[in-house]
C-alpha cells in the first residue's frame, strides 16, 4: 500500500484527533473562563486519539488499528513519508499513554496552575503529535522535521515557568544542546543522501545493500545522525542537557520528557538502524550493511551510558536530578537489546519501555505529590514520609524504585531479565556483566530514598503529605500493573514481539 496525501487521511485517525484538539484547546483558551477545563479537554482529546489508535473505527477510516497489530494494514502514507506497521502502532499507543498521564499529572500540579494553561496544554498535545510522526517516519526529511517539531515544543514546555530561574535556565540549555545536535544530525543526513541518492528509508537500504561505498564516509554519516537521535534518548555523550532540564522543568513535563520523548527517540533510532542500515539474514537475526560496524559503536555507548548515569546519580540529593541520571542509565539498559542484532533484543527493548513507562511516571508522580504539599524536591523532604501522612506515596515510591532496580516480583525485573537473556544468547557476556554491576550500583541510591521515607527520624517542622483522589487514582493505575506485570507479563511480551515487524515494501 502506498497512498497519496488525501487517501492517507483515512488512516491517520490518532493524528487528526490530536491536530483538531490542539486547535480547540488554544481557541478555548480565549473563550473559557475556568482554565482548568482546558486540561480536561486535553485529556479528552488524548483519550479519543488513544481510542482511535487501539481499534475503534472513525467515520472516515476503513482501518482497524488492532488488526494492524495482528498483521494487517501495513503500508506507506503521504507518498512514502510515513509508514504504518506493527512497530509504529505500538509506539503510538505508548506515546499517547505517556501524554495522557502527563496531562493527568498537570491537572493536579501547583506549578501548572500558575501558568497560562490554554497554551500549556496546546503545546503539550502538539508535542505528542510530533512524537507520533517520529515513530512512523519512513523518510529522512520526515524524521528530521518531526524530531525538530518535538524539540521546539519541548523547549517551550521546559521553560514554561517563566518566573522560575531554574526553568528558564533549563529551556536555554535545552535549546543550545538541541540546536547543536540537530545541526550535526542534518549534516549526517546530507552525507547519507549523497551516498545513497535518496531520503527514503527503503531506497537507502537498497542502495547500501547493492552498492559500493566508502565505509569511512558512511561511518561519519552514521555518527552524525546518531548525535541527534542519541540526544533525544539522553545517551552518553549526548546526555548533558538532561539533568538541568529535568530539574528545572515543571514536574509533569519532566515525567513526559523522561518517558514520551525517550520512547519516541528509541522508535526513531530503531527504525533508522534496523530496516535502513541492516538487513535480516535469518528468522530473527540481522546484520549491518555498508561495512560500518555500528553495533560495536553502540555497544560502547551502551556501557558508558549506563555506567555514567548510575555513578552520577550516587551523589544527587535532588530527586528530580537523581531520576534524571537514573533515566540516562536506563537508556543504557534499553540499548542492551539494541546492539545484539536480533528480534529478541528488539522485543525486549519494547517490553522494557512499557515497564519504564510505569516505573518512571510513578516515581515522578510521587515527587509531584510531595512537592505540592511541601514545596521540596530534595531528599531531606522525604525524611519519615511514611509517618507524616504519606504512607501511600511512600509505599508506592518504594515499589517504583525497587522495580527500577530490577528486584522481583516487579515488572522492572522481568524487563531486565529479557534484556539480559537476549544479550547472553548472543554471547555478549561482558555487556551482561556491566549491566548487572550497574543494577547493583543503582540499588544504593534508590535505597537511600526508601531509607529516608521509612527509617529516618523526622527533624520536626516537616509538613504533612496527603494524597487527593485525583493523584491517588493515577498512583493506583501505575502501581497495579507494576506489580501485576511482574507476575503475569506474557500478553505484553507477546504484543512487543508482534510489534517487531517493519514494513519495507
Amino acid at each position: 500500500m502506498n497512498l497519496g496525501s488525501v487517501a492517507s487521511l483515512g488512516y491517520s485517525g490518532p493524528e487528526l484527533v490530536l491536530a483538531a484538539g490542539v486547535l480547540f484547546i488554544i481557541g478555548g483558551g480565549l473563550l473559557v473562563e475556568h482554565k482548568r477545563r482546558l486540561g480536561d479537554l486535553a485529556l479528552l482529546v488524548v483519550a479519543s486519539s488513544l481510542v482511535a489508535a487501539v481499534g475503534l473505527r472513525i467515520p472516515f477510516s476503513d482501518l482497524r488499528i488492532v488488526d494492524g497489530l495482528m498483521g494487517w494494514g501495513d503500508g506507506w502514507l503521504f507518498s512514502r513519508m510515513i509508514v504504518i506497521d506493527n512497530f509504529s502502532l505500538f509506539f503510538k499507543i505508548l506515546l499517547l499513554l505517556a501524554a495522557f498521564a502527563a496531562i493527568w499529572m498537570s491537572l493536579g500540579s501547583n506549578e501548572v496552575a500558575r501558568t497560562s494553561q490554554g497554551e500549556y496544554y496546546g503545546v503539550l498535545v502538539s508535542s505528542c503529535l510530533g512524537m507520533l510522526y517520529m515513530a512512523a517516519a519512513s523518510n529522512l526529511l520526515m524524521a528530521y522535521l518531526s524530531l525538530e517539531f518535538v524539540s521546539l515544543t519541548s523547549y517551550v514546555l521546559a521553560g514554561y515557568l517563566k518566573r522560575d530561574r531554574r526553568s528558564c535556565e533549563a529551556a536555554l540549555k535545552y535549546l543550545i544542546y538541541g540546536g547543536v545536535a540537530s545541526g550535526t544530525m542534518i549534516y549526517g543526513m546530507s552525507l547519507l543522501y549523497g551516498l545513497a541518492g535518496s531520503l527514503d528509508y527503503a531506497e537507502i537500504h537498497d542502495a547500501l545493500a547493492g552498492g559500493e561505498y566508502s565505509p569511512l564516509a558512511l561511518f561519519f554519516a552514521v555518527v552524525f545522525v546518531l548525535a541527534g537521535m542519541g540526544y533525544k534518548i539522553a545517551a552518553v555523550p549526548f546526555h548533558m542537557w538532561a539533568p538541568d532540564v529535568y530539574e528545572g522543568a515543571p514536574i509533569p513535563i519532566t515525567a513526559f520528557l523522561s518517558v514520551g520523548s525517550k520512547a519516541a527517540g528509541f522508535a526513531l533510532l530503531i527504525r533508522f538502524f534496523y530496516p535502513v542500515l541492516s538487513e535480516q539474514v535469518a528468522e530473527g537475526s540481522w546484520r549491518f550493511l555498508g561495512g560500518v560496524d555500528w553495533p560495536t559503536l553502540m555497544l560502547v555507548v551502551c556501557m558508558v551510558t549506563m555506567t555514567l548515569g548510575n555513578l552520577a546519580a550516587l551523589g544527587q540529593s535532588n530527586l528530580k536530578r537523581m531520576l534524571a541520571y537514573s533515566s540516562i542509565a536506563h537508556a543504557g539498559y534499553v540499548l542492551m537489546g539494541f546492539v545484539v542484532l536480533t528480534d529478541e533484543g528488539l522485543s525486549a527493548m519494547l517490553f522494557y519501555l512499557v515497564a519504564y513507562y510505569l516505573m518512571n511516571l510513578g516515581a515522578f508522580l510521587v515527587v509531584l505529590v510531595v512537592a505540592n504539599c511541601t514545596g521540596r524536591e530534595d531528599l531531606d523532604g522525604y525524611r519519615a514520609l511514611a509517618w507524616r501522612g504519606g504512607a501511600i506515596p511512600a509505599v508506592a515510591m518504594a515499589i517504583f524504585l525497587f522495580s527500577l532496580t530490577g528486584i522481583p516480583p516487579l515488572v522492572g525485573f522481568i524487563g531486565k531479565f529479557y534484556l539480559f537473556a537476549a544479550v547472553i544468547a548472543e554471547h555478549r557476556y561482558v555487556l551482561a556483566l556491566v549491566g548487572i554491576l550497574n543494577s547493583v550500583i543503582s540499588l544504593y541510591y534508590y535505597a537511600r530514598v526508601v531509607k529516608a521515607m521509612f527509617l529516618d527520624e523526622p527533624e520536626g517542622g516537616e509538613e504533612l503529605v496527603t494524597v487527593g483522589v485525583h493523584h491517588g487514582v493515577l498512583l493506583g493505575l501505575l502501581v497495579a500493573p507494576t506489580i501485576f506485570l511482574g507476575i503475569y507479563w506474557e500478553p505484553v511480551m507477546r504484543l512487543a514481539a508482534n510489534s517487531v515487524r517493519f514494513f519495507q515494501g
